[in-house]
């Protein structure tokens, strides 16, 4: 299921679905190429691939990969293609439709400010206005200060460009007064973050006689700006972001990832330094995939926007680089980090600058080479973690030693990769001083119950012909609901032995059946949001383009031979099951259970040997 859609009308949604050309989308990245039945067929976008099996089925505005298993409609494949947030990607395709979108403004919907109808892209273009301000003011006699910390640092005009780099004049209001030339009210200046009221009551700038650099989401929009304290005589905070706004959550931004995402997602790594000129120096000193946080700690929101341009997955062997100074804080920034990394699958690691310096200071004083062995000479996350938490302690002493295996095996059992786990122990028992025996036993304590579980992870079925039938019958409904239609309502989920396979169905009824549904994506996308089932969910993107076990176009006849050979070893093991309680029974003692139990095998019977002779109908 997607994310909360940014509180867009639900039927503004469905009409952006409906109005989109998925293989218009899809076709300007990815070369299709006729795959029969309607279908279209390529290079999967997501990963590697020799022969194509990216399948595109434009009449339902779907697309499925059978190699990687990435699939959805067309609002998705922007969200993973072009690393797009939900309503990013519905506002892109409605411009390119041409359609208003409507927001909500009651119900249930997250904290914070509301949206309103086409409120963000006045926001965004309030934002984009005060970049071009922020960026010539940069050139004036006052912004000399500004532009001497930028080029203390190793950054000319070139990059101040690149970057976006601004300075805020000094001046109580010359930002508010030259956006309200430009048609903005007072109160989108202040909603935006940019103006502020003052106690007169008057608008105000919120920066004033600092340098600027513009906050871009995934998609290269300006929503908000960090600013840096240039003058000894301004007593405000070292940096000032924008406050949070309909448009601006600090726990969601990264800085520097509009310039980055793109190599992240082809390097599959991601290096995460903690200022903006760091994330400058990086990326001038050829690490082009570093970004920062914006005034807050890196967090679970900060991992979600990562994973999701890594397509962090349990097959992913990709990177994440935490850097942090060698100094007391740094250590204590790196182990809480280390309790953040079991949220990626990814491999993660630490850099530790030389000499306490970070990797803007690095730059400076050893070059653009300094920084890319830094990162190069990266170390596992859990080896610094593990020598840090040791070290507290003595261990020339049994107590130490003891004591340090007792705070250690937690973070060994937390290792995700279950092979690593036997040889840290090992390596946990030679930095300690120690048997093997105890530390393991220690280990395997912290994670009872946790491997047991994952042992016991059910696996996927192979698809025998029983599967197969079940898989026809979904595809029927998904991708001709209006031909399966109550025929295919009427056979419950009892009637499906996969576990996926029947979330699936079950997800169909809470979406209304097959009967009330009409073709198309917005069916397809009812029913993958109604099932509660992760793999229902992916199950239900194959399905939607997984050609029938059928030569030419499906009828009613299809429908019905579908069905019964669905139907039929359902039946097949209820007769059984009487049969073998009439055989227990005593037809005297308990005359009435008997002749019911008679009467329903009866019924049963009949009803299988029409099962069978609808299902001999052939496929």
């Amino acid at each position: 299921m997607y994310a909360v859609a940014g509180r867009v009308k639900d039927e503004d949604i469905a009409l952006v679905r409906d109005r989109t050309s998925i293989a218009d989308v899809i076709g300007e990245t990815v070369t299709l190429r006729s795959a029969g039945g309607g279908n279209l067929k390529g290079l999967c976008p997501f990963h590697d691939e020799k022969s194509p099996s990216f399948n595109v089925a434009p009449a339902r505005g779907v697309y499925y990969c059978f190699g990687c298993g990435q699939g959805g409609d067309a609002i998705k494949f922007l969200m993973d293609a072009e690393h797009l947030s939900f309503i990013e990607s519905v506002e892109r395709l409605a411009g390119k439709a041409g359609i208003q979108l409507r927001y909500d403004t009651d119900g249930a919907a997250p904290a914070g400010p509301r949206p309103q109808a086409g409120q963000r892209q006045r926001l965004i273009a309030a934002h984009a206005s005060a970049v071009e301000f922020y960026q010539d003011q940069l050139g004036s006699p006052g912004a000399r200060k500004a532009r001497e910390f930028l080029a203390e640092r190793g950054f000319g005009r070139e990059a101040a460009e690149k970057y976006g780099c601004g300075f805020a004049p000094d001046s109580w209001d010359a930002l508010s007064k030259h956006l309200r030339l430009q048609g903005f009210t007072a109160d989108e200046l202040i909603t935006a973050g940019l103006s502020k009221t003052a106690r007169s009551g008057s608008l105000i700038d919120r920066f004033r006689r600092r340098l600027l650099w513009p906050i871009r989401d995934l998609s290269g929009d300006v929503i908000g700006f960090g600013a840096r304290k240039l003058f000894d005589d301004d007593d405000g905070p070292k940096y000032l972001n924008t406050p949070e706004t309909p448009i601006y959550k600090k726990s969601h931004v990264l800085y520097g990832i509009d310039h980055a995402k793109r190599e992240i997602a082809k390097r599959g790594r991601a290096v995460i330094v903690e200022g903006y000129t760091d994330v400058m120096a990086c990326h001038e000193a050829g690490e082009p995939t570093a970004v920062a946080t914006c005034g807050t700690a890196f967090g679970v929101d900060h991992i979600g926007v990562l994973r999701r341009l890594l397509m962090d997955s349990d097959s992913f062997t990709g990177e994440i680089i935490y850097t942090f100074d060698g100094d007391a804080a740094g250590q204590k920034a790196a182990l809480r980090a280390f309790e953040e990394d079991q949220r990626f699958v990814g491999r993660t690691f630490i850099a530790v600058s030389p000499d306490n310096m970070d990797p803007c200071e690095l730059r400076l004083a050893r070059g653009d080479l300094a920084v890319r062995d830094m990162i190069a000479g990266r170390e596992p996350l859990v080896d610094f973690a593990l020598r840090h938490t040791i070290s507290r302690f003595d261990l020339d002493t049994v107590e130490g030693r003891v004591e340090a295996m007792r705070r250690a095996a937690p973070l060994v059992a937390k290792i995700k990769d279950r092979e690593k786990r036997p040889e840290y122990a090992r390596k946990l028992a030679g930095d300690l001083g120690m048997d093997l025996e105890p530390v393991q036993r220690a280990v395997n304590n912290a994670l009872r119950g946790t491997v047991a579980a994952e042992q016991q992870a059910p696996r996927a079925a192979a698809h025998s012909p029983q599967r197969l039938v079940e898989r026809d019958a979904l595809k029927l409904a998904l991708q001709e609901p209006v031909l399966a239609g109550p025929m295919f309502d009427a056979v419950g989920p009892d009637n499906y032995g996969d576990p996926v396979l029947r979330a699936v169905r079950e997800a169909i009824d809470a979406a209304g059946g097959a009967g009330s549904a009409v073709s198309g994506v917005v069916w397809i996308e009812k029913v993958r949001t109604a099932c509660a089932d992760l793999a229902g969910q992916v199950a239900v993107s194959e399905l939607s383009v997984e050609p029938l076990l059928l030569d030419g176009v499906p009828d009613p006849h299809y429908v019905q031979v579908t069905l019964a050979k669905l139907q039929l070893p359902r039946v097949t093991q209820v007769i059984r099951d009487i049969k073998s309680k009439l055989q227990r029974l005593n037809p005297v003692t308990s005359k009435d259970q008997y002749l019911a139990l008679a009467g329903e095998l009866f019924s049963l019977e009949q009803q299988a040997r029409a099962l069978r002779e609808q299902a001999a109908g052939g496929m």
